[in-house]
């Protein structure tokens, strides 16, 4: 067997090849029909080609038509069935051959096979792989967003720059002068363009949360204030001096950094007499207060033992011993081991850092182990008699981090996938049934329940109203509106 994968030019006139399959039948697919032979073919060079025509329409040239042949067939054996459901995705159009050397090509590879090959069992190379662009990544584009932040008594510009390795170099100017909105935003940009000459930045992607601003650069709008002409002119020329700059519109909430800090800028006094050492804006995903596990190489309950133990209290305010004091009065220590009170009176034994690690991993996926989630986990273990301050946390992060969970978990989040048609050969041969209900409010025969019957080959339906739909309803339907009036499917 032969085959050429081609593809349509942009005038649809010429034809250009993207891809030449050969294969030598196996001893026993050398005795199919002709038909089957094509048919096999055809199914061969579907698996091998599968990311060109998973989502596209493919027309199929050929001597004979093997899509009709597979799907509308009335009898179907084996190898058909098999056939038909793995051509069931693809979206294939028979086209009538209409000249000899238009399967020139084919017909020469289906003369001269590959003598050693193994059919069917090799995998597409880099099948996970659906799209390669060139360039994907560019290495010398700087990022610019700039906004402007003006009320009645002041305004503020501030500029954001992003290398092309994702740091970020921020400025912001207070204007002491009487200007307008507008003229904010263009005193934002131009002072982000004059920085990013002198940091001679050739290729420079300008990001910016004003239309008016981004539409008069690109000339879509026309500019009628003659106070913004002049600012035109100067963004016009120092554009000049990149290699590459492009002006794009964003959404106000795509540039809050700039507008935050331009905010900032309003809203205090500078003093230029002292030097204002730059922001540090960092993220916190744990709160300060040390009742995480493992705090200072000492467990969570150190105090609170220490507390009960010696009546001594660590070095804090007031307000801290009295926490202390309030939190011992729900753990009680028998000899060096520190226990906590349930609220049913359950002593649960209090552990540390390297403790609950290594009692996670047990419960989670040791013998007994389900790879239950983080609140089941949470309460398998309290059941077990362990408690730790963070426990409830902890067990969601672990769970969410165990590779066989993301691995056979239900994947509620896929997206969704294309359906497939299911064929009929023949009317009456395959059905499809579902329930609709609970209806609210039901009939007045205190019927809630619909059961839709439909025959995939002529979209018949069938249906018919109960109050409950259990397995002797079911059966009894199947028995007296399908099989007694169509026969047995």
């Amino acid at each position: 067997m032969g085959g050429v994968l081609g593809q349509h030019d942009l005038s649809g006139k010429k034809k250009h090849a993207i891809y030449y399959l050969s294969k030598k039948f196996t001893d026993y697919e050398s005795r199919y029909s002709m038909l089957e032979r094509t048919c096999c073919a055809l199914v061969w060079t579907a698996h091998r080609l599968r990311q060109y025509m998973l989502y596209q329409t493919t027309c199929l040239i050929s001597k004979m038509n093997p899509i009709k042949y597979i799907f509308e067939k009335p009898s179907l054996s084996g190898r058909i069935t098999k056939w038909q459901v793995l051509l069931s995705e693809y979206n294939i159009v028979y086209v009538t051959k209409k000249a000899i050397k238009g399967s020139a090509v084919a017909d020469h590879l289906a003369a001269q096979p590959v003598a050693d090959y193994e059919p069917m069992r090799i995998d597409f190379p880099d099948e996970n792989i659906f799209l390669v662009e060139k360039n994907a990544k560019d290495h010398e584009t700087w990022t610019m967003l700039f906004d402007g932040a003006s009320n009645e008594l002041e305004h503020g510009i501030r500029v954001v720059l992003i290398s092309p390795e994702g740091k970020l170099f921020p400025l912001t100017t207070k204007l002491c002068f009487e200007c307008t909105h507008n003229i904010v935003e263009y005193e934002a940009c131009i002072m982000g363009l004059q920085v990013a000459c002198d940091m001679s930045i050739k290729k420079l992607k300008v990001l910016g949360d004003s239309m008016l601003v981004i539409h008069q650069v690109k000339e879509e709008w026309e500019t009628r204030d003659a106070k913004l002409v002049p600012y035109i002119q100067y963004v016009t020329k120092l554009s000049q001096n990149f290699e590459k700059i492009s002006f794009n519109h964003v959404l106000k909430e795509d540039n809050q950094m700039a507008d935050a800090l331009a905010t900032l800028a309003v809203m205090f006094d500078l003093n230029l007499e002292f030097e204002l050492h730059p922001i540090q804006i960092t993220k916190r995903d744990v709160p300060a207060y040390c009742m995480n596990v493992g705090n200072d190489n000492k467990p969570w309950y150190f105090d609170i033992k220490q507390y009960i133990k010696c009546r001594e209290y660590p070095y804090a305010s007031e307000t801290d011993k009295r926490t202390i004091r309030r939190l011992a009065m729900n753990f009680f220590l028998s000899g060096e081991v520190l226990y906590k009170r349930n609220h049913n009176m359950v002593l649960l034994r209090c552990v540390d850092e390297e403790e609950a690690k290594q009692i996670m991993t047990n419960i989670h996926e040791g013998i007994c182990g389900t790879h239950a989630n983080g609140h089941m986990m949470a309460r398998q273990i309290l059941r077990s008699g362990y408690y730790w301050t963070t426990m409830e946390s902890d067990c969601i992060k672990y769970a969410r981090k165990c590779k066989k969970c993301q691995i056979y978990m239900d994947k509620i989040h896929v997206a969704t996938s294309p359906l497939h048609i299911l064929s009929s050969p023949w009317p009456f041969s395959l059905w499809g049934m579902d329930v609709i209900g609970p209806i609210d409010p039901k009939a007045s025969n205190g019927h809630r329940f619909i059961l839709v019957a439909i025959d995939y080959f002529i979209k018949c339906i069938e249906a018919a109203s109960y109050c409950n739909v259990t397995k002797g309803v079911v059966l009894k339907f199947i028995k007296k509106e399908l099989i007694c009036r169509y026969g047995l499917p």
